[in-house]
């Protein structure tokens, strides 16, 4: 069945790859129509380049794809809430639905208001947070150790 959960756990795949190549682990799936378009990891390592992160690079290829820079009729899963400017990113591409893996307090979108996302954007919160949240804790004890 393609659930939230289901591509969630499509993101989560890709989030654990990065971890495994040093990568902060984060990664998102475009889905539209229930079929996917694009997807990413971070790569901000790789490219060496801070802009270079998971929802931004999906976005990219997302409108590649379609041969267009709006995604309204597109469901963006990331694993880790985008930050300030990856919201501004899905602000101007007019996603139409973001479903969010864990909440980032810290650098976040959803610490503004009001909310820099686009008002025709639903937003889905939670969805495998706490296997989100394991994988992001696991990579961050083993920079520590």
């Amino acid at each position: 069945m393609l659930t939230d959960d289901y591509f969630m756990a499509m993101a989560l795949q890709l989030a654990e790859e990065a971890g495994d190549e040093g990568e902060i682990p984060v990664g998102a799936v475009v889905v539209c129509r229930n079929r996917i378009i694009a997807k990413a990891a971070n790569q901000t390592e790789r490219l060496g380049d801070v802009t270079a992160h998971a929802e931004l690079l999906a976005i990219t290829a997302a409108a590649q794809h379609l041969g267009s820079k709006y995604l309204t009729d597109c469901t963006l899963y990331v694993t880790l809430e985008p930050c300030v400017m990856c919201a501004g990113a899905l602000f101007w591409a007019q996603v139409g639905r973001i479903v969010v893996g864990a909440p980032d307090p810290k650098r976040g979108f959803s610490r503004l208001k009001p909310s820099p996302l686009h008002p025709k954007t639903n937003l889905i919160s939670g969805v495998l947070a706490d296997e989100s949240l394991a994988l992001l804790m696991k990579f961050f004890k083993g920079l520590r150790t």
